[in-house]
């Protein structure tokens, strides 16, 4: 039967208006499989990545969505793999006496600049929280010279005060607080290395993070990188600053001021650091669904989430593993296989219904070492940053349930707040309250490297282990946030395992949640924005 043309054509604009809706079946397909022990949890520079990256190109073919330039679905990255050797010694000289901190006890390091060989004898300083930030007229370094020093910083940033209660965004924990900030400022300043001070407090971790961390192979891209950097725990600092005839505490009480000046310790350091050495590349995989409008078909909204995890460990003692244990597969079911199978579920009922705005479908590389894979793509962007809208990430999602709410933690510094609002009202959801980000979860992800870069973006859906949302459970609200809070029990450890009995309709939810976002940005007539005075949008991109 023909229909008149009038409402032939009412049904095909109807249509073209319709959400494209994510199913479930082909996300715990991806979700089991790439979970699975035979991809020998995904980790960097093992055969089970390689094997990821096969089969996530492999699914964006078969999905539909279009490849990169060069025909493929790979962009490469180069890293460099470093492992300390048994024979690597720190000593430090102080006060007349001899400290050497044991590894993994009193101290952990490692090269980051790819060399073999590091040795070098320094003057010990304490340069306070290690921080420049003219936005808060704060300035640790007051232009003394730490070239060829080993700096020794405090982890975190400066604490709120009576007087200041919202410097340094008050009680969250900024990007100025994050050990990574403090790596990349040492290397600016040209330190001969840089040593942290761990407080379980001050980093939101144990002592026990760290010291497996450096216990392994670490990764870096390739380039600059810090000649030796590394963490201090704090008794041994404690006895080191003592020996060097200064207070520890009198000098993070100086610290939490803008007076503060780096502080020469009578001390100096002995490092011979020898590292086993690899350079290997990894990829980021990622398709393409071009838009439909003429102009706007220039711009375009990234979805992304990381593939890898920590992979297998023979040893089996890596991330907090025992000695002996008899799995030695992380299979990182949910961080992140999670987000991986919802994004290939996402494009393929994406690719059937194109937007005015191109849309990229991203699963970056090297997340768990450090976000490479996503820092690698913002240096060699794929798209030009400047034409992209926003990009909206997927990490560790919700396998408990549906929920009355959704978390947009980082959603608040730009216009994508306003966007998410109107996606939660159409679907019936309500925004999780903002809360502090104590442990700075924004800074953890994949979407930050895109802020970074002066792109908007955050993580969406809140990460199950971060606690950056309220996950208001449909069904039995009590008994199914305790499931979610149990997770941190398996977050990083070889029992984060797919079970097929998980009740994937929350993530479902959530991966519908992104797309619809996403659809919401790529078809408005303007680009999203930060807020003013946001400090990622004085970013020249």
């Amino acid at each position: 039967m023909r229909l008149p043309f009038t409402l032939a054509a009412s049904l095909l604009s109807t249509a073209a208006l319709a959400q494209p809706l994510v199913a479930e079946a082909p996300l715990r397909a991806h979700l089991s499989f790439l979970a699975d022990d035979l991809l020998e949890g995904r980790g960097t520079g093992q055969r089970g990545g390689d094997l990821a990256v096969r089969y996530l190109e492999t699914q964006a073919a078969v999905a539909g969505l279009q490849p990169l330039k060069d025909g493929t679905y790979r962009q490469a990255l180069t890293i460099v793999g470093s492992k300390a050797l048994p024979s690597s010694t720190v000593t430090f000289s102080a006060g007349g006496k001899t400290l050497s901190p044991a590894f993994g006890k009193d101290i952990v390091f490692g090269a980051a600049n790819g060399q073999q060989t590091v040795a070098f004898d320094a003057p010990v300083v304490f340069a306070g929280y290690g921080i420049r930030a003219p936005e808060e007229n704060w300035d640790d370094f007051k232009g003394v010279d730490l070239k060829g020093k080993l700096v020794i910083m405090m982890v975190n940033d400066p604490q709120p005060t009576v007087a200041e209660a919202n410097r340094f965004a008050g009680k969250s924990l900024t990007y100025y607080g994050r050990w990574v900030y403090k790596y990349e400022e040492a290397l600016r300043q040209g330190a001969a290395g840089v040593l942290l001070i761990h407080t379980t407090a001050s980093a939101s971790y144990p002592w026990s993070v760290p010291a497996n961390g450096f216990g392994h192979e670490r990764f870096n891209l390739a380039g600059a990188g810090n000649a030796m950097e590394g963490w201090l725990q704090e008794d041994m600092a404690r006895t080191l600053f003592q020996q060097a005839g200064q207070d520890l505490d009198a000098l993070r009480a100086q610290a939490e001021t803008r007076a503060f000046r780096p502080v020469p310790l009578n001390a100096t350091v002995k490092v011979q650091l020898d590292s086993q050495v690899r350079s290997i590349e990894q990829f980021n995989v990622a398709g393409i669904v071009p838009g439909t409008d003429p102009t706007l078909k220039d711009e375009a909204v990234i979805y992304s989430a990381h593939w890898d995890h920590l992979g297998k460990d023979d040893e089996g003692n890596s991330q907090g593993g025992k000695q002996g244990q008899s799995d030695h597969i992380y299979n990182g079911a949910i961080d992140n296989a999670s987000g991986a199978a919802a994004l290939l579920a996402m494009a393929q009922v994406a690719v059937k219904q194109p937007a005015r705005r191109t849309q990229i479908f991203l699963w970056p590389a090297g997340e768990e070492t450090g976000m490479l894979g996503s820092t690698a793509y913002t240096r060699a962007p794929l798209w030009p940053l400047a034409k992209t809208a926003a990009d909206l990430n997927l990490d560790s999602m919700n396998f408990v349930g549906k929920t009355h709410d959704i978390g947009v933690a980082g959603a608040e510094r730009s216009s994508l707040y306003a966007s998410a609002a109107k996606v939660a009202k159409r679907m019936g959801l309500r925004l999780a309250p903002t809360i502090p980000d104590l442990s700075g979860a924004f800074y953890r992800a994949d979407h930050f490297a895109f802020a970074k870069a002066g792109v908007p973006a955050f993580n969406v859906g809140s990460a199950v282990f971060s606690g950056d949302g309220s996950f208001d459970f449909v069904k039995e609200p009590k008994a199914s946030g305790e499931r979610l809070v149990a997770f941190k029990k398996d977050y990083h450890q070889v029992t984060d395992e797919y079970h097929p009995s998980w009740d994937l309709s929350g993530m479902l939810q959530q991966a519908q949640f992104t797309l619809n976002l996403g659809y919401e940005v790529a078809n408005d007539k303007n680009l999203p924005a930060w807020n003013k005075g946001e400090a990622f949008g004085k970013v020249k991109r």
